[in-house]
Protein backbone atom coordinates (compact mmCIF):
# COMPACT_ATOMS: atom_id res chain seq x y z
CA UNK A 1 0.00 0.00 0.00
CA UNK A 2 1.49 3.37 -0.70
CA UNK A 3 2.99 5.63 1.79
CA UNK A 4 0.79 9.01 0.98
CA UNK A 5 -2.75 7.35 1.49
CA UNK A 6 -4.47 9.37 4.56
CA UNK A 7 -5.06 7.78 8.03
CA UNK A 8 -8.71 8.03 6.78
CA UNK A 9 -8.27 6.41 3.74
CA UNK A 10 -6.84 3.52 5.56
CA UNK A 11 -9.14 3.27 7.86
CA UNK A 12 -12.14 2.81 5.16
CA UNK A 13 -9.70 0.43 3.21
CA UNK A 14 -9.03 -1.70 6.35
CA UNK A 15 -13.17 -1.78 7.52
CA UNK A 16 -13.93 -2.53 3.52
CA UNK A 17 -11.49 -5.28 2.54
CA UNK A 18 -11.88 -7.28 6.03
CA UNK A 19 -10.22 -10.87 4.22
CA UNK A 20 -13.64 -12.23 6.07
CA UNK A 21 -12.37 -12.43 9.99
CA UNK A 22 -14.44 -11.18 13.00
CA UNK A 23 -13.86 -8.49 14.73
CA UNK A 24 -12.53 -8.71 17.83
CA UNK A 25 -16.25 -8.16 19.74
CA UNK A 26 -17.07 -11.00 17.38
CA UNK A 27 -19.09 -9.18 14.22
CA UNK A 28 -18.41 -10.06 11.22
CA UNK A 29 -16.60 -9.12 8.60
CA UNK A 30 -16.41 -9.88 4.29
CA UNK A 31 -14.81 -8.40 1.57
CA UNK A 32 -16.53 -5.86 -0.18
CA UNK A 33 -13.62 -4.72 -2.78
CA UNK A 34 -10.49 -4.81 -3.70
CA UNK A 35 -7.48 -2.47 -2.87
CA UNK A 36 -8.37 1.16 -3.58
CA UNK A 37 -4.54 1.63 -5.27
CA UNK A 38 -5.51 -1.25 -7.83
CA UNK A 39 -6.70 0.50 -11.16
CA UNK A 40 -8.50 -2.60 -11.65
CA UNK A 41 -12.31 -4.24 -11.20
CA UNK A 42 -13.71 -7.05 -10.82
CA UNK A 43 -17.21 -8.31 -13.13
CA UNK A 44 -18.83 -10.68 -11.04
CA UNK A 45 -21.54 -13.20 -11.92
CA UNK A 46 -24.41 -14.74 -10.07
CA UNK A 47 -25.52 -18.30 -11.54
CA UNK A 48 -28.81 -18.65 -8.99
CA UNK A 49 -31.50 -21.11 -9.57
CA UNK A 50 -34.47 -19.81 -12.17
CA UNK A 51 -37.97 -21.63 -12.18
CA UNK A 52 -38.24 -20.01 -15.97
CA UNK A 53 -35.87 -19.92 -18.98
CA UNK A 54 -32.48 -21.88 -19.64
CA UNK A 55 -31.01 -20.05 -16.98
CA UNK A 56 -27.73 -19.33 -18.84
CA UNK A 57 -27.13 -15.96 -20.64
CA UNK A 58 -25.36 -17.72 -23.54
CA UNK A 59 -24.67 -14.59 -25.36
CA UNK A 60 -23.06 -12.59 -22.62
CA UNK A 61 -20.70 -15.92 -22.10
CA UNK A 62 -19.34 -15.29 -25.76
CA UNK A 63 -19.08 -11.77 -25.34
CA UNK A 64 -16.67 -12.45 -22.46
CA UNK A 65 -14.84 -14.99 -23.93
CA UNK A 66 -14.53 -13.15 -27.26
CA UNK A 67 -13.28 -10.16 -26.09
CA UNK A 68 -11.46 -12.20 -23.26
CA UNK A 69 -12.39 -10.29 -20.13
CA UNK A 70 -12.04 -11.70 -17.34
CA UNK A 71 -14.94 -12.65 -14.99
CA UNK A 72 -16.13 -14.12 -11.80
CA UNK A 73 -18.98 -16.45 -11.64
CA UNK A 74 -20.71 -17.79 -8.20
CA UNK A 75 -22.50 -21.37 -9.02
CA UNK A 76 -25.70 -22.61 -6.91
CA UNK A 77 -25.39 -26.42 -6.09
CA UNK A 78 -29.00 -26.42 -7.59
CA UNK A 79 -27.89 -24.19 -10.41
CA UNK A 80 -25.04 -26.50 -11.28
CA UNK A 81 -27.53 -29.86 -11.41
CA UNK A 82 -28.57 -28.74 -14.45
CA UNK A 83 -26.19 -27.11 -16.42
CA UNK A 84 -23.37 -29.41 -16.31
CA UNK A 85 -22.25 -29.14 -19.99
CA UNK A 86 -22.20 -25.05 -18.93
CA UNK A 87 -20.18 -25.63 -15.47
CA UNK A 88 -17.91 -27.42 -18.01
CA UNK A 89 -17.45 -24.65 -20.45
CA UNK A 90 -17.23 -21.78 -17.42
CA UNK A 91 -14.63 -24.04 -15.80
CA UNK A 92 -12.46 -24.31 -18.90
CA UNK A 93 -11.78 -20.40 -19.84
CA UNK A 94 -8.26 -19.49 -18.80
CA UNK A 95 -9.30 -15.95 -17.44
CA UNK A 96 -12.72 -16.98 -15.87
CA UNK A 97 -13.00 -17.89 -12.15
CA UNK A 98 -15.52 -20.13 -10.35
CA UNK A 99 -16.54 -19.43 -6.31
CA UNK A 100 -19.89 -21.33 -5.01
CA UNK A 101 -23.57 -19.51 -4.31
CA UNK A 102 -25.13 -21.79 -1.81
CA UNK A 103 -26.98 -24.60 -2.53
CA UNK A 104 -30.48 -23.85 -3.27
CA UNK A 105 -30.30 -19.90 -2.81
CA UNK A 106 -31.35 -19.48 0.81
CA UNK A 107 -32.04 -16.89 3.37
CA UNK A 108 -28.95 -18.42 5.58
CA UNK A 109 -29.79 -15.81 8.66
CA UNK A 110 -33.12 -17.26 8.62
CA UNK A 111 -30.91 -21.29 9.23
CA UNK A 112 -29.24 -22.84 12.47
CA UNK A 113 -25.62 -23.55 11.75
CA UNK A 114 -26.09 -27.18 10.54
CA UNK A 115 -27.87 -26.25 8.48
CA UNK A 116 -26.23 -23.61 7.05
CA UNK A 117 -23.19 -25.42 6.55
CA UNK A 118 -25.48 -27.80 4.55
CA UNK A 119 -25.97 -25.28 2.14
CA UNK A 120 -23.04 -23.97 1.91
CA UNK A 121 -20.81 -27.37 1.60
CA UNK A 122 -22.23 -29.50 -1.03
CA UNK A 123 -21.52 -26.92 -4.25
CA UNK A 124 -18.12 -26.85 -2.90
CA UNK A 125 -17.69 -30.53 -2.87
CA UNK A 126 -19.65 -30.94 -6.15
CA UNK A 127 -17.01 -28.52 -8.01
CA UNK A 128 -13.84 -29.97 -6.65
CA UNK A 129 -15.14 -33.83 -7.12
CA UNK A 130 -16.80 -33.85 -10.18
CA UNK A 131 -15.28 -31.41 -11.90
CA UNK A 132 -11.76 -30.86 -10.37
CA UNK A 133 -12.29 -27.78 -9.49
CA UNK A 134 -10.99 -25.94 -5.98
CA UNK A 135 -13.50 -23.07 -5.62
CA UNK A 136 -12.05 -20.95 -2.92
CA UNK A 137 -14.45 -17.83 -2.77
CA UNK A 138 -17.89 -18.06 -1.63
CA UNK A 139 -21.18 -15.58 -1.92
CA UNK A 140 -23.92 -15.55 -0.22
CA UNK A 141 -27.50 -15.62 -1.16
CA UNK A 142 -29.08 -12.48 -1.61
CA UNK A 143 -25.49 -11.21 -0.03
CA UNK A 144 -27.46 -12.42 3.32
CA UNK A 145 -25.26 -13.44 6.20
CA UNK A 146 -24.53 -13.56 10.33
CA UNK A 147 -21.65 -14.67 12.45
CA UNK A 148 -22.56 -18.56 11.95
CA UNK A 149 -22.29 -17.79 8.05
CA UNK A 150 -18.66 -16.09 8.28
CA UNK A 151 -17.53 -18.73 10.83
CA UNK A 152 -18.36 -21.76 8.76
CA UNK A 153 -16.84 -20.07 5.74
CA UNK A 154 -13.72 -19.42 7.66
CA UNK A 155 -13.66 -23.03 8.46
CA UNK A 156 -14.27 -24.23 5.23
CA UNK A 157 -11.24 -22.36 3.96
CA UNK A 158 -13.08 -19.87 1.81
CA UNK A 159 -12.86 -16.56 1.06
CA UNK A 160 -16.04 -14.70 1.80
CA UNK A 161 -16.78 -12.23 -1.74
CA UNK A 162 -19.79 -9.26 -1.34
CA UNK A 163 -19.69 -6.13 -4.00
CA UNK A 164 -19.61 -2.74 -3.69
CA UNK A 165 -21.24 -1.72 -6.93
CA UNK A 166 -24.89 -3.21 -7.66
CA UNK A 167 -25.59 -3.20 -11.19
CA UNK A 168 -29.14 -3.96 -10.66
CA UNK A 169 -29.68 -6.19 -14.17
CA UNK A 170 -32.62 -8.44 -12.64
CA UNK A 171 -34.52 -4.93 -12.14
CA UNK A 172 -37.32 -4.21 -15.40
CA UNK A 173 -37.09 -0.30 -14.06
CA UNK A 174 -33.67 0.00 -15.09
CA UNK A 175 -32.88 0.77 -18.41
CA UNK A 176 -29.46 -0.11 -20.53
CA UNK A 177 -28.60 4.04 -20.27
CA UNK A 178 -29.71 4.31 -16.45
CA UNK A 179 -27.59 1.13 -15.65
CA UNK A 180 -24.83 2.51 -17.27
CA UNK A 181 -24.57 5.92 -16.11
CA UNK A 182 -25.24 4.64 -12.58
CA UNK A 183 -22.21 2.26 -12.68
CA UNK A 184 -19.41 4.53 -14.30
CA UNK A 185 -20.11 7.01 -11.83
CA UNK A 186 -19.99 4.53 -8.67
CA UNK A 187 -17.14 2.19 -10.12
CA UNK A 188 -13.56 3.43 -8.67
CA UNK A 189 -10.47 1.18 -7.99
CA UNK A 190 -10.66 -2.44 -6.82
CA UNK A 191 -14.68 -2.11 -7.19
CA UNK A 192 -16.59 -5.82 -7.49
CA UNK A 193 -19.89 -5.45 -9.39
CA UNK A 194 -22.50 -7.98 -9.13
CA UNK A 195 -24.49 -9.08 -12.16
CA UNK A 196 -26.13 -12.06 -13.42
CA UNK A 197 -25.59 -14.78 -15.85
CA UNK A 198 -28.42 -16.76 -15.62
CA UNK A 199 -30.56 -14.75 -17.75
CA UNK A 200 -32.21 -13.23 -15.14
CA UNK A 201 -29.89 -9.87 -15.82
CA UNK A 202 -31.70 -7.36 -17.88
CA UNK A 203 -29.40 -5.51 -20.44
CA UNK A 204 -26.84 -7.56 -18.92
CA UNK A 205 -24.40 -8.44 -21.78
CA UNK A 206 -25.01 -4.39 -23.55
CA UNK A 207 -23.75 -2.88 -20.22
CA UNK A 208 -20.93 -4.84 -19.77
CA UNK A 209 -20.25 -4.10 -23.23
CA UNK A 210 -20.62 -0.28 -22.53
CA UNK A 211 -18.88 -0.66 -19.06
CA UNK A 212 -15.94 -2.76 -20.88
CA UNK A 213 -15.88 0.54 -23.44
CA UNK A 214 -15.87 3.57 -20.58
CA UNK A 215 -13.85 1.82 -17.80
CA UNK A 216 -11.77 -0.47 -19.60
CA UNK A 217 -10.55 1.24 -22.91
CA UNK A 218 -11.21 4.50 -22.38
CA UNK A 219 -10.53 5.21 -18.36
CA UNK A 220 -7.86 2.19 -17.88
CA UNK A 221 -9.96 0.45 -15.19
CA UNK A 222 -8.78 -3.45 -15.54
CA UNK A 223 -11.25 -6.09 -15.50
CA UNK A 224 -9.58 -9.07 -13.54
CA UNK A 225 -10.70 -11.79 -11.71
CA UNK A 226 -12.09 -11.42 -7.68
CA UNK A 227 -8.93 -13.46 -6.97
CA UNK A 228 -6.25 -10.92 -9.28
CA UNK A 229 -7.96 -7.94 -7.68
CA UNK A 230 -7.19 -9.27 -4.03
CA UNK A 231 -3.97 -11.27 -4.55
CA UNK A 232 -2.02 -10.05 -7.44
CA UNK A 233 -3.57 -6.57 -8.80
CA UNK A 234 0.38 -5.38 -9.02
CA UNK A 235 1.62 -8.29 -11.54
CA UNK A 236 -1.90 -7.43 -13.72
CA UNK A 237 -1.93 -3.76 -13.57
CA UNK A 238 1.61 -2.58 -13.98
CA UNK A 239 2.54 -3.92 -17.48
Amino acid sequence: MRHGMSRSTLTAWAIMWGLAAGSGDGSAQVIRAGPPTCKAMALTFDMCPVREGTGYDAELVDMLMTKRIPATFFLSGRWMATHEAEVRALRDVPFFELGTHGQAHAHLPRLDADRQRNEIAPPITLLETKYGRRAPLFRPPYGEYDDSTVEIVRALRLRFILWDVVSGDPDPRLSRARMVERLTATVRNGSMIVFHANGKGLHTREVVEDLYQDLALKRGLQPVTVTDLLDHCEQRTNH
